[in-house]
């Protein structure tokens, strides 16, 4: 039977975390290599993020779908949810290095779909696809930490793992923003399956079969949550689909029945024989609960990262290039703030589990000014502005993420470490849905359709940026919590 998952033992396990390790104990020798070949499938994951950011204004142009602009990432971080979920099963079935190969295979496939896009319907299969694949290689990362390397690494591992990101800051809007700016954006899509190849064949090699660290993980062949699953999905469709009427009662409508859709799922995983979250992390007044859902709200903040490209080519006339890699300064200060932070132990990571959500609270309103054009300053200043606004945004999400999941990793219920782990991807990825879905509801229903232009796009941004402030407010209020203290 599993241990139970009471807050007082939360809150000792939290205070008994092992020492942080060094770096080049993490790098060096056989780790570095198994680290590489970890982080990789998360860069190319990262790197497809910000190459889609990038291009997406150029296939609306191209290929029509401005209505369906947020469903791009509505439907793929929705793929990407089942595709966590089926990660724990496919990890003890497969073993780590079948495993990644089969979830590579599928974002390539999904690569492929887009490249070939005739419309936008098409680009939304080809973006269902590649988040299947991405979303079981994100959950990988971090369900293989746990079991290839010692708890020391994991504070480490998780932060090189987030790290990938400055990665695909440095590529994606790179490969993106040329390629529009060349008028072929599908060549964007198709230099993903060399890396995807790539990146294969260092799997291949370095995450041999391991039988005694498989077993390790825990149930030889766990069950697939498939009903909190189906629920999730639909609660982040009903929120979508809201954004598609104009009436403000439909809107309502939508938005009412995904919460309630979202509440069913975790009511059902309550006493579900299958679990899709550890036992005792449902409810808010456990440490476990709380870091949770300080994830989905820190993740529900950053996606509105997904409209940045479009407001700033529509109302300050940014290159493709230049507004992808501005809108990537969020991504790299996500990777700076993790890798900067991952040191931190005991009162330390205290203060960052508090400081990261004010900063990005702070950082969301500065954006809800600055975005929609303040007046009295020079193109170079709001540049300046807007991308440490930006960077603010998500170093907020970064300072503290590596402390956030190496609690989840310590706060795990004994026999449910695999279920822990999987489950970080999952709350990411349902944050992450649920974000784009309200952001595609809120930046539509501020004006971007109607009266759309740049007027509309103004209004869409001020709407959208102050409105999502809210949510790594909330996360600020729980992190007392999660840090075990007491008001």
């Amino acid at each position: 039977m599993p241990a139970v998952d009471t807050p007082a033992a939360q809150n000792q396990s939290a205070a008994a975390q092992p020492a942080t390790a060094a770096w080049r104990d993490l790098l060096r020798g056989k780790n570095g290599l198994i680290a590489l070949a970890l982080t990789g499938g998360v860069a190319l994951h990262a790197v497809n993020v910000h190459i889609v950011s990038t291009v997406l204004p150029s296939v609306v142009q191209d290929i029509g779908g401005l209505d369906l602009y947020a469903w791009n990432t509505t439907l793929f971080v929705v793929a990407s949810i089942v595709g966590a979920a089926l990660s724990v099963r496919l990890l003890s079935t497969s073993g780590p290095r079948a495993a990644y190969l089969a979830a590579l295979f599928v974002f390539a496939l999904g690569s492929a779909i887009c490249a070939a896009a005739a419309s936008m319907p098409w680009m939304l299969v080809g973006r269902s696809v590649q988040g299947l694949g991405g979303g079981t290689l994100a959950a990988l990362s971090y369900a293989v930490i746990r079991v290839v390397f010692a708890p020391p690494l994991w504070p480490r591992a998780v932060a090189l793992v987030s790290g990938m990101w400055g990665v695909a800051t440095l590529c994606g809007p790179a490969v993106g923003g040329l390629f529009a700016e060349a008028g072929h954006w599908r060549l964007a899509f198709w230099t993903l399956l060399p890396l995807s190849v790539m990146q294969g064949l260092l799997v291949a090699a370095q995450l041999k079969p391991n039988a005694s660290a498989h077993a390790s993980s825990g149930d030889a062949a766990p069950r697939v949550p498939g009903r909190q699953i189906a629920l999730l999905a639909s609660s982040v469709l009903a929120v979508a689909a809201a954004s598609l009427s104009a009436a403000l009662i439909w809107q309502a409508a939508g938005v009412a029945a995904g919460l309630a859709l979202g509440g069913a799922a975790i009511m059902l995983d309550r006493r579900a024989p299958v679990r899709m979250l550890p036992l005792g992390s449902t409810k808010l007044g456990t440490p476990l609960g709380a870091v949770y859902a300080s994830v989905a709200l820190l993740l529900v903040g950053t996606t509105t990262e997904i409209f940045v490209p479009y407001f700033l080519q529509t109302l300050h006339g940014y290159t493709p290039l230049a507004a992808g890699y501005l809108t990537a300064a969020m991504a790299g200060g996500w990777s700076l703030g993790s890798l900067l932070s991952s040191g931190h132990e005991g009162r330390g990571a205290a203060r960052v589990l508090r400081a990261g959500p004010a900063l990005c609270t702070i950082s969301l309103i500065a954006l809800a000014i600055l975005m929609p054009g303040a007046e009295g300053l020079s193109t170079n200043t709001r540049t300046l502005l807007c991308g440490l606004a930006l960077a603010g945004a998500g170093a907020g999400v970064g300072i503290g993420w590596p402390h956030l999941l190496t609690r989840v990793l310590t706060l795990a219920p004994a026999g449910e470490e695999s279920t822990a782990s999987a489950a970080i991807t999952t709350v990411q990825l349902y944050g992450m849905a649920i974000g784009a879905a309200v952001a595609g509801l809120v930046a539509n229903a501020g004006g971007l359709l109607s009266p759309g232009g740049i007027e509309g796009a103004r209004s869409a941004a001020a709407w959208l940026f102050a409105s999502f402030a809210i949510a790594p407010a909330l996360a600020f209020l729980l992190a007392r919590r999660i840090a075990g203290e007491r008001r």
